[in-house]
């Protein structure tokens, strides 16, 4: 199946599925489709006990896996592999599945060490990575991180207290702006083209971010956009040319990178809604510690939204990714063929 495929599919996969009707009975019951629950299938230590600084080999294998981890020190993992440890001290290793439904699984295995106490916790055995910096005192946020999903696993977001944000509200008169789906739309992120401000997070593929002193670069893995952004602060220009993306001009407030944009075409859906050039894009981000990226980004259109509403995500660093791949994405905009009878 050729790559460009993938995005249509997957969107066509996530939708509700009608349950077929059964030639003696009325029944039009509507079925959703049920997401299997992440499971351990593996998760053995080569050695129950060592010497100390002897070697263990860790070996998993995971089912349905929407996020793995293995603590203590370890991150995150792929849902099969090995990592080979050196404990000098008796140690639980325990491994995290985040399933559907912010569900999730775990395992434990503890090695025990010649000489040593009960298992170290997590915070005995692995110091926190602490946040880099670049050479000015600036928190460095380059790395590739994964698609967004909020605290816990959700793809919303939290807002102050932890209460959800509010969402957009159309103004009196503009319900125009509002996307109205047919039967064989596959949804806004599946097309190729490109995507704005936190639609461009929300697709399931990894982006980058690359720091430097002056700028920040964005590289969207999917649908293989980029955004260059100088962090001068300065000003958009007078009159902006629209683009797909927007003009972005970023500041940094303390630990906070801050990036404002505006000069978008009106091309782009944002959370099921049309906009005007008028849409105007403040995003915030902040490295919350070593493997975790907060986001949060604050939209506003006064010709379609009756006031401004905010979007908050987290991302995880994925440190055993050096760079985003390429992704050639075709024109997938005719989804007819996925939706043929049989």
């Amino acid at each position: 199946m050729a790559k460009s495929q993938l995005p249509a599919l997957l969107a066509l996969l996530a939708a509700p599925v009608f349950a077929q009707q059964a030639p003696t009975g009325p029944s039009t019951a509507l079925q959703a489709r049920v997401a299997p629950p992440a499971r351990i299938t593996t998760f053995t230590a080569s050695a129950e006990s060592i010497q100390s600084g002897q070697p263990v080999t860790l070996v998993w294998a995971v089912e349905n896996p929407a996020g793995i981890t293995l603590d203590p020190g370890i991150g995150r993992v792929t849902p099969r592999g090995t990592k080979q440890v050196f404990p000098t001290a008796t140690t639980t290793y325990t491994l995290t599945v985040r399933g559907p439904n912010n569900s999730s699984v775990t395992k434990s295995v503890t090695v025990n060490v010649a000489g040593s106490a009960s298992p170290a916790s997590v915070s005995a055995v692995a110091s926190k990575k602490e946040i880099p910096r670049t050479g000015d005192g600036k928190p460095d946020l380059s790395g590739v991180y994964d698609f967004g999903r909020a605290p816990g696993g959700g793809r919303g977001g939290r807002g102050a207290g932890g209460a959800p944000p509010e969402g957009p509200v159309l103004k009196a008169g503009a319900e125009k702006y509002r996307v109205a789906r047919g039967l064989n739309d596959s949804g806004g992120t599946s097309d190729c083209m490109p995507l704005a401000g936190p639609q461009a997070f929300g697709v399931p593929y990894q982006f980058q971010i690359v720091q430097s002193a002056h700028s920040v670069a964005i590289l969207h893995e999917y649908p293989g956009t980029f955004r260059i952004i100088p962090t001068d602060g300065g000003p958009h220009a007078a009159d902006l040319d629209p683009t797909w993306m927007g003009d972005s001009i970023g500041h940094w407030e303390g630990d906070t990178l801050v990036i404002d944009t505006a000069g978008f075409n009106d091309k782009t859906e944002i959370s099921g809604f049309h906009h005007t050039e008028a849409l105007h894009l403040i995003e915030r981000f902040r490295r919350a510690d070593f493997d975790t990226l907060q986001y949060e980004a604050t939209l506003e259109d006064p010709n379609v939204f009756e006031k401004p509403w905010t979007v908050s995500r987290t991302f995880a660093l994925r440190p055993d990714l050096a760079k985003v791949d390429e992704f050639v994405c075709e024109n997938n905009r005719d989804y007819s063929k996925f939706f043929e009878k049989k």
